[in-house]
């Protein structure tokens, strides 16, 4: 029984054109330097198809993830968007019914208005504002102005 040796150039031939490896990881592999792989692969007649092949497929490839990318953020925007319908129509809802608002409940939904007095922790109606008679100027017994903080942005 005969055993066959391949030389090294052999070696690199068949990792790159039949096992698609990369230069670097031959190099690795075989403890060779990158440009020296480079410059074995170069000579054979298959080098400009490989090459033609290699990039169509790492076009693909990036054809690929930049879909799956674009879907995830479409779907993030997606579900983002029904959360704020969700909370607009919770907050249509709320102040759409006949009853009155209260005072804690205006200043929760207009926090930028008002300003915490720690003296007497009240919340009170900041100056400069333009408001109808019914806003209230002071909200008494505030213990704690942090809690009542909005986590929404109103335009």
């Amino acid at each position: 029984m005969e055993v066959i040796r391949i030389d090294k150039n052999q070696k690199i031939i068949i990792l790159f054109y039949e096992e698609h490896k990369r230069p670097t990881d031959i190099a690795k592999e075989l403890k060779v330097s990158k440009p020296y792989i480079t410059k074995v692969i170069q000579k054979d007649e298959r080098y400009i198809k490989e090459k033609e092949y290699r990039s169509n497929l790492s076009k693909e490839n990036h054809k690929v993830c930049k879909r799956n990318y674009i879907n995830k953020r479409r779907q993030k925007e997606k579900l983002e968007y029904q959360a704020m319908i969700i909370q607009i129509n919770k907050d249509n809802e709320y102040l759409s019914t006949k009853k009155e608002i209260s005072d804690l409940a205006f200043v929760k939904w207009n926090r930028d208005m008002f300003r915490y007095d720690k003296n007497s922790s009240n919340l009170i109606l900041r100056k400069g504002f333009k408001f109808a008679f019914d806003v209230p100027k002071r909200v008494s017994n505030v213990v704690n102005a942090n809690s009542i903080k909005s986590k929404r942005i109103y335009v």
